[in-house]
């Protein structure tokens, strides 16, 4: 707090000033700023749902871009945006920024695949998948399995699944990723990883112990792993039928588990698991932290959800839990969703998701504790919504209102996933592989909305508003070099011009942006991008320089006003006094 103190006294005093005393006295008028004594702002408590995901949080500094001059649009608009640096809602995690990583994608040792993962800064990569690390057995030699894991798993309906098998650390072919590549590829990106460690393996292994089994295999991980890693979960999505733990063989069992999973029962082996691997952490001189699944809605009317999960995981796991756990996939499952549904569900769900998770927490009795989305994306399909600018702009939205809920942590799924020739566009990567005529690794367009999200929000998320529209989405922040910054979301099909005002705030001579907006391919959900008018050079994803592409540049002088295309995003930067 009282570095932001004297920040603000500093911004005021710049080049001999004073502080204004005087709220007649009219100062940079006109500018987009302030025009009168400014409130130094104040950081907020660190909320539950952030907790220790803020404990290495660090200010950013603000790089001016190269920049290219731009005129400021010449029509009048009765649309404002208003951003108060004294209004500070909350730090901002660099854990939000997260992906996933698939291990059926490649060894990832491609240069230019890992400079793009570099220039996109993660931050976090998760691994080893989601409903594959129920079958992963990390430390197993290629194609190998236990010899305590059946031979086939079941499908939800009890009948033996011919086509199920395992997954192993130690696969080298080019098409897999070793455990080894996805350490090193953490390593090259200057990334941190969160491991889901196999819960399956403790439902459907046929020893006499199968929950200790499985317990032991996740604490020589965290042996093996040696500190690396500081944030781990036990199993993805347990209560869905799509996972290898719903439903076991009973007549293999030997500790007299239910054919099918409930809360409860994972509540129990959590706590196992979590006792075993601190244990293993501890022997090597590791700090960890260890989360617990939740669902994330009251969807108990959905047979493929366990019913009444989150009151039986939370009635048996006490405070074995570091941080607990929710998936969003924002639209409905397999709708073929138009853009504005899809664009409506970034606030609405973000906000709903966790009120639901904190209020499981409370009813429940139990502390609250920090919240990690640790997938989310969207599952419209149909009309290639996946891999489209839409897709792109959704993501901003999901980034902004993230942290404007207090998020800890979030990956998106994923960084590369599959080509569906049946349903083509169906496909969550960031990157293309597999798609018919192009090059795998290729960026789409929500590549480049994450990098200048990253690029040009600042360190704190500061209130902003907006009068004059519903189609205009803002989300205002401040740099601790003493920058202030807005990302603004146009929902509409036209574009719309827009006056931006920072409160509190003494603006200097220029501000700085970049505009991103889809092509005219496919109807509403372009698969390319413009970024200051650069796109790519084929029919897909963005301008491959996008890292040099210059700033639009404009005077602050006369107020700060940009057109938001339609569809499109506006990411500014306003320079301090």
């Amino acid at each position: 707090m009282a570095s932001l103190v004297a920040f603000a006294v500093l911004l005021s005093c710049k080049k001999g000033s004073k502080p204004n005393p005087d709220p007649t006295l009219v100062v940079d008028p006109g500018n987009g700023g302030s025009t009168g004594p400014i409130t130094a702002p104040t950081d907020p408590s660190i909320a539950a749902s952030q907790g220790f995901f803020l404990d290495d949080w660090q200010g950013k500094t603000f790089s001016k871009p190269a920049t290219i001059a731009a005129a400021k649009p010449t029509a009048s608009t009765s649309i404002n945006v208003t951003a108060d640096f004294a209004q500070v809602v909350s730090k901002v995690s660099k854990y939000l920024f997260g992906n996933n990583i698939n291990p059926f994608t490649g060894q990832y040792t491609d240069g230019v695949t890992v400079n793009n993962i570099t220039n996109l800064s993660p931050n976090i990569i998760r691994a080893p998948g989601g409903s594959l690390s129920d079958v992963y057995f990390w430390d197993m030699s290629a194609y190998g399995k236990p010899a305590d894991a059946p031979e086939h798993l079941l499908k939800p309906d009890g009948t033996v699944d011919a086509g199920s098998g395992y997954w192993s650390g130690n696969v080298n072919d080019s098409w897999s990723l070793s455990l080894s590549n996805y350490y090193s590829l953490l390593q090259k990106t200057n990334t941190t990883g969160i491991i889901t460690v196999n819960y399956a393996y403790a439902r459907y292994g046929t020893g006499d112990n199968p929950v200790a089994a499985a317990a032991h295999l996740a604490a020589q991980w965290v042996r093996f792993d040696k500190g690396r890693t500081k944030y781990w979960e036990v199993g993805n999505e347990c209560y869905g039928n799509w996972e290898a733990c719903y439903r076991i063989d009973q007549s293999k069992n030997k500790d007299g588990q239910p054919a099918i999973i409930t809360g409860e029962l994972y509540g129990k082996h959590f706590k196992v698991f979590a006792d075993s691997m601190r244990k293993a952490a501890a022997d090597v001189g590791a700090t960890i932290k260890i989360g617990a699944v939740l669902h994330e809605s009251a969807d108990n009317g959905n047979p493929t959800i366990v019913t009444g999960w989150n009151p039986g995981v939370l009635g048996q796991i006490g405070d074995k839990a570091d941080f607990y756990i929710g998936h969003n996939y924002y639209t409905n499952f397999n709708e073929n969703s138009n853009a504005i549904t899809i664009l409506n569900t970034a606030e609405a769900s973000s906000k709903t998701t966790m009120d639901y998770l904190k209020g499981a927490l409370q009813t429940a009795g139990s502390a609250q504790k920090p919240i990690a989305l640790t997938e989310w994306n969207i599952f419209s399909s149909g009309s290639k919504q996946q891999i489209s600018n839409i897709a792109g702009v959704h993501a901003v939205m999901v980034l902004g209102e993230l942290i404007k809920d207090q998020y800890g942590q979030a990956s998106r799924w994923d960084l590369a996933n599959s080509w569906d020739t049946n349903h083509p566009g169906d496909d969550h990567g960031l990157f293309s592989i597999g798609q018919t005529g192009l090059a795998d690794f290729t960026p789409r367009p929500a590549f480049y909305y994450m990098y200048y999200f990253q690029k040009y929000f600042g360190d704190r998320m500061i209130s902003s508003s907006v009068s004059g529209s519903t189609d205009v989405v803002s989300y205002a922040s401040s740099f601790n070099s003493g920058e202030a910054g807005v990302v603004l979301v146009n929902k509409s099909t036209t574009d719309q011009v827009v006056n931006i005002n920072f409160k509190n705030y003494y603006t200097g001579s220029n501000y700085y942006y970049y505009t991103l907006k889809g092509g005219t391919d496919n109807g509403e959900f372009s698969g390319k991008v413009l970024v200051n008018g650069s796109g790519p050079t084929g029919d897909f994803g963005g301008p491959a320089n996008y890292k040099n592409i210059s700033a639009s540049v404009s005077a602050t002088s006369g107020g700060i006003k940009v057109r938001v295309p339609a569809r499109g995003v506006v990411f500014l930067v306003a320079d301090k006094k």
